[in-house]
């Protein structure tokens, strides 16, 4: 790890940021470099400033974590990200390192865990809460399906993986065939493909296909 690595914090509640300053602080070796309020003022102050992690709350107005986060890797600005949450949703958890953050942290115990993220971020590695552990062995076993089934993936059509991708943000296919202007038997005989190419067996199958893998699809 570097001797100095320069922290930016991101979360709309002062009392629990300025808390956070303090137990960080208790490592010499990581540095306050700046703060804001909500993300659109963190971006603004990242144009500016060389932070080698950047703390980012997910629930903030004008502008959440997801959009900051989204918006900082898009600016390629040379920052880690690690995120702090009340979620403990495996579908937060999911977006969050779908969008190439380094670290995830409950708020609820962020006192005795973001010192120890903060470094191992630092030093080129993932860090999330031991109570969501199991979340990234999911992760890692649903890359391993989707692997095992990616000969079958190919075989799908652009408008097949489109609509898969819809039936993994619980679209019904009444939704579907309004959102692409298409036809629900359309939709019908698409889904009936998908299942016969990706050897899934009824509609719960496929949901929780598409589900599961719908961001690496």
């Amino acid at each position: 790890m570097k001797t100095e690595v320069k922290i930016f914090i991101a979360d709309d509640h002062p009392i629990f940021r300025a808390g956070l300053r303090q137990i960080i602080e208790t490592d010499p070796r990581l540095k306050i470099a700046g703060e804001a309020d909500d993300g659109a003022e963190a971006l603004a102050a990242l144009e500016n400033l060389a932070v080698d992690v950047t703390v980012l709350d997910i629930d903030m107005p004008r502008m959440d974590g997801f959009e900051t986060a989204r918006a900082i890797k898009q600016r390629r600005f040379p920052t880690e990200i690690v995120f702090l949450s009340m979620h403990k949703d495996e579908r937060f958890f999911n977006t969050a390192f779908d969008l190439g953050i380094r670290g995830y942290v409950l708020k609820d115990s962020a006192v005795t865990e973001i010192v120890q993220c903060l470094k191992t971020v630092a030093e080129g590695r993932e860090f999330v809460s031991p109570q969501l552990s199991g979340f990234l062995l999911n992760r890692a076993r649903h890359a391993a399906e989707l692997a095992g089934r990616q000969p079958q993936v190919n075989r799908l059509t652009p408008t097949e993986r489109q609509i898969l991708k819809l039936i993994g943000d619980y679209k019904t296919s009444r939704e579907i065939a309004d959102q692409l202007l298409i036809g629900i038997r359309t939709v019908e005989h698409h889904r009936a493909n998908i299942c016969e190419k990706m050897d899934l067996k009824g509609s719960h199958a496929l949901i929780k296909f598409a589900v599961e893998n719908k961001s690496k699809l």
